[in-house]
């Protein structure tokens, strides 16, 4: 449930998103509140800028909050953000232990704003293959002496 609180970080992060405009950057801002409702950090696109495809804000905060944040405060931190996050940011907020994240704008609406966002394609792929030769080198680092 969205509450009159998170509005009003949204409002921040659509905010920061306008400001990643006027910038010349992509149009999306995000930033990632703390248990007691401290603003911890703030990031915008800088996709083109840095010529970095993983450069959105969404990540940017999960890799910071990965770094600077222990698990316990992470779980309890909320990220708000322009727009839903994508997969590879949704990937990189699981494993960073952030706790909820807040979007304005759902995938579906921005594919109707801006209907390129929807085109990637999909990439072929094959596998699982050759287990006993790729179990090796996981077994040494998660079953060390096995």
């Amino acid at each position: 449930m969205i509450t009159t609180v998170d509005e009003a970080f949204l409002r921040r992060a659509i905010g920061i998103a306008a400001r990643a405009v006027a910038q010349g950057d992509a149009p999306y801002g995000s930033l990632l509140v703390g248990p007691d409702g401290t603003v911890l950090a703030e990031a915008h696109n800088t996709v083109r800028r840095d010529n970095d495809i993983t450069a959105h804000p969404e990540l940017k905060l999960a890799r910071w909050a990965a770094r600077e944040l222990g698990p316990d405060t992470a779980a309890r931190t909320t990220m708000y953000t322009s727009c839903q996050p994508c997969g590879m940011c949704a990937g990189g907020i699981v494993r960073s232990g952030l706790g909820r994240v807040v979007h304005a704008l759902s995938t579906d609406q921005l594919v109707e704003l801006n209907p390129q966002s929807g085109d990637w394609p999909a990439v072929a792929t094959d596998g699982p293959a050759l287990f006993d030769e790729a179990r090796a080198p996981v077994d040494a680092y998660y079953r060390p002496g096995r």
